[in-house]
């Protein structure tokens, strides 16, 4: 298990008021089903998903820039009830995609945080306030990251990623309370 936290995470993610997610590696475990007739399948988590919405019900935007093109992208994300707008795919170069979410959020790159586990991740990862790696991320990506899940992508990462941002915010035990009633 490698779970780390910098010193400067907990205070970041105070001020974060969008997260961007990466889709393969993060949002699932990385892995591609193909049919014979080539097409896709994903198995996205059910859990990481209620951790989206749970971001979302907080007032926290959610973006997703994925380098690959998928129409389960799509489905998942409206699924989520995810802004269409903050649906970014087919972005090899995701700093592109980056640039055009700062531009429509008006948000600073410090109210920031992006979720990854691959090289091409890395580009956005280090212009964002705080840099969030899955616990399975390339060793490099992990190196570059100022927290590291303890779970691994497509396994509950994102979730924790949700809770620990919500929870720095003071908002997560408001959050769970209302299941209750």
């Amino acid at each position: 298990m490698n779970h780390s936290i910098s010193k400067k995470a907990p205070e970041i993610a105070k001020h974060i008021k969008c997260v961007i997610f990466d889709v393969d590696g993060v949002l699932t475990d990385g892995s591609l089903y193909f049919d014979n007739n080539g097409e896709e399948y994903k198995a996205f988590n059910a859990k990481d998903g209620l951790g989206l919405r749970l971001l979302q019900k907080a007032g926290i935007e959610v973006a997703i820039i994925t380098g690959r093109q998928s129409q389960l992208v799509q489905h998942r994300a409206a699924n989520l009830k995810l802004s269409p707008h903050m649906i970014y795919q087919g972005y090899s170069d995701k700093r592109i995609a980056y640039k055009q979410l700062l531009e429509q959020t008006k948000l600073s790159p410090q109210q920031i945080a992006y979720v990854g586990d691959d090289l091409i991740d890395l580009p956005v990862m280090t212009k964002v306030g705080l840099a969030i790696a899955v616990q399975d991320a390339h060793w490099f990506v992990i190196k570059q990251a100022d927290w590291v899940s303890q779970y691994k992508g497509g396994h509950g990462a994102v979730r924790e990623v949700c809770e620990m941002l919500l929870d720095a915010q003071g908002k997560l035990t408001t959050i769970f309370e209302s299941y209750l009633q």
